[in-house]
C-alpha cells in the first residue's frame, strides 16, 4: 500500500517510520525544510527504548508534482487541515483514501468538506512520539492501540485493507463500528495531559507526582465525561482515572504531550479542538464546563505570550 504521511512531526514519523519497517511503501510531505533535509540525507533516526534505528524515508517538502497514493494520513497541526489537505490534490487518484490521526474533534468534517465524505476514515491512536531535534524522533508505539472506522460504523473491504497494513508493521489496530465513542475516548486521554502538561511544562515523568495536577486533570476528564453522556456517545469506560492512567501506559518519564511541543516550538497548539471541543460541546449541551474552559484560556494565553513577547 502506498502511503503518504501529511505532516512528519513526531506522532507522524512515529507512526510512519514504523509503517515503512514493516515494508509499507511511505512518503512525508512536511513543511519544515530542516526535518525533510535530515530525514533524506541520513533517514529517519527513531529511538525505541533502549535502541535505536535509522529508516530510510523518502520526505517532500510540497505534494507538488507527486503521484497519486492509495492512503492520506493527515498529522498536520488541528489549524492547518484545510489548507493542508487542500495542497494534497496531487496524491489523490480515484481510489484515494484520507484519514485523519490527529487529536481533538472535527477533523472529518473538515476533510469530507474538502475531499468528499466516501473518501473519508476516521482513527484514532495511543501511540506516542517525541521530536528530538530535525531527523529525529523517539517512538513509543509498542503496546499502543490504534483504531481506525468507516464514518457510517460499518465494516468495509477498504477499512480491512488499511487495518491489516498496519498490523502487518507492527502497530496493534483493530477495526471499529464506533469510531465516534473511540475519538471521544482519545479525547478525553488528551484532555487528560494534554493542556496541563503544555501549561507546566512537565514531561510525564514530573506531570503524574503532583496530586494537584491530577486532581485538575479528572475533574477536566469527569466534565468530558459528562458531556459526552448526554450526546450518546459510547465511552470506553465513565471513570475520569480511566483516562489519566491511560495517557501514561507505556510511554517514557521524558514523554511530552503534542501540546507542549508545540509550545517548545512555537507554534499554535490544538487545544481548540481538545480542551475547546468540550467546552463547545458543553455549550450546545448545557452542561457547564468551568475546568477546560480555564485550560483552553491559559494554554491560548501561553500561545498569545509567545506570538507577541516570546522572541524579545
Amino acid at each position: 500500500m502506498k502511503i503518504c504521511m501529511l505532516g512528519a512531526g513526531a506522532l507522524g514519523c512515529s507512526i510512519g517510520g514504523v509503517l515503512a519497517r514493516g515494508a509499507s511503501d511511505v512518503i512525508f510531505v512536511d513543511r519544515f525544510q530542516a526535518h525533510v533535509d535530515a530525514i533524506n540525507a541520513s533517514g529517519l533516526k527513531m529511538r525505541f527504548g533502549d535502541s535505536e534505528e535509522s529508516v530510510r524515508i523518502k520526505v517532500y517538502s510540497s505534494c507538488e508534482g507527486l503521484s497519486p497514493v492509495d492512503l492520506i494520513i493527515v498529522l498536520v497541526k488541528s489549524a492547518a487541515t484545510r489548507a493542508a489537505i487542500g495542497s494534497a490534490r496531487p496524491l489523490i487518484g480515484g481510489n484515494t483514501l484520507v484519514m485523519s490521526i490527529q487529536n481533538g474533534l472535527g477533523h472529518e468534517e473538515i476533510l469530507a468538506e474538502v475531499v468528499g465524505r466516501e473518501r473519508v476514515l476516521a482513527a484514532k491512536t495511543y501511540v506516542g512520539g517525541v521530536f528530538l531535534e530535525p531527523g529525529h524522533i523517539v517512538s513509543g508505539y509498542k503496546g499502543k492501540q490504534t483504531y481506525i472506522g468507516e464514518l457510517d460504523g460499518r465494516l468495509t473491504p477498504r477499512l480491512q485493507a488499511v487495518v491489516d497494513e498496519f498490523n502487518k508493521a507492527g502497530l496493534l489496530t483493530t477495526a471499529s463500528t464506533n469510531i465516534y465513542g473511540t475519538m471521544w475516548d482519545k479525547l478525553l486521554v488528551n484532555v487528560a495531559t494534554g493542556a496541563v502538561c503544555a501549561i507546566t511544562r512537565l514531561p510525564y515523568g514530573w506531570l503524574y507526582k503532583v496530586k494537584e495536577i491530577e486532581d485538575t486533570a479528572l475533574a477536566a476528564v469527569a466534565e468530558g465525561v459528562a458531556v459526552s453522556k448526554a450526546n450518546d456517545i459510547r465511552l470506553v469506560s465513565d471513570d475520569p482515572r480511566y483516562f489519566w492512567d491511560l495517557a501514561a501506559e507505556g510511554l517514557p518519564p521524558e514523554f511530552k504531550t503534542s501540546m507542549l511541543q508545540s509550545l517548545e516550538k512555537g507554534e499554535i497548539t490544538e487545544v481548540d479542538f481538545i480542551n475547546g471541543s468540550v467546552v463547545r460541546w458543553g455549550e450546545r449541551s448545557g452542561i457547564a464546563t468551568p475546568v477546560n474552559k480555564t485550560l483552553l484560556a491559559l494554554v491560548k494565553g501561553i500561545e498569545n505570550y509567545q506570538e507577541n513577547f516570546g522572541k524579545r
